[in-house]
């Protein structure tokens, strides 16, 4: 399940990225938000992850 939560993170994030650039390219801002917020989703998520790595769960 720790390797699914840090494959969904990155993918998370990949996600984000994209959608903020094409966001930024058309001139949309609402979507440039949005792909900066599931950005912020994936690093809290890949954070949690490495937090559990650190303390061995």
């Amino acid at each position: 399940m720790a390797a699914e939560e840090k494959n969904q993170a990155k993918t998370e994030q990949l996600k984000g990225k994209l959608k903020e650039t094409l966001g930024r390219t058309v001139g949309n801002e609402r979507m440039t938000a949005e792909g900066r917020a599931e950005q912020s989703k994936g690093d809290l998520r890949q954070a949690k992850e490495k937090a559990k790595d650190a303390f061995g769960h």
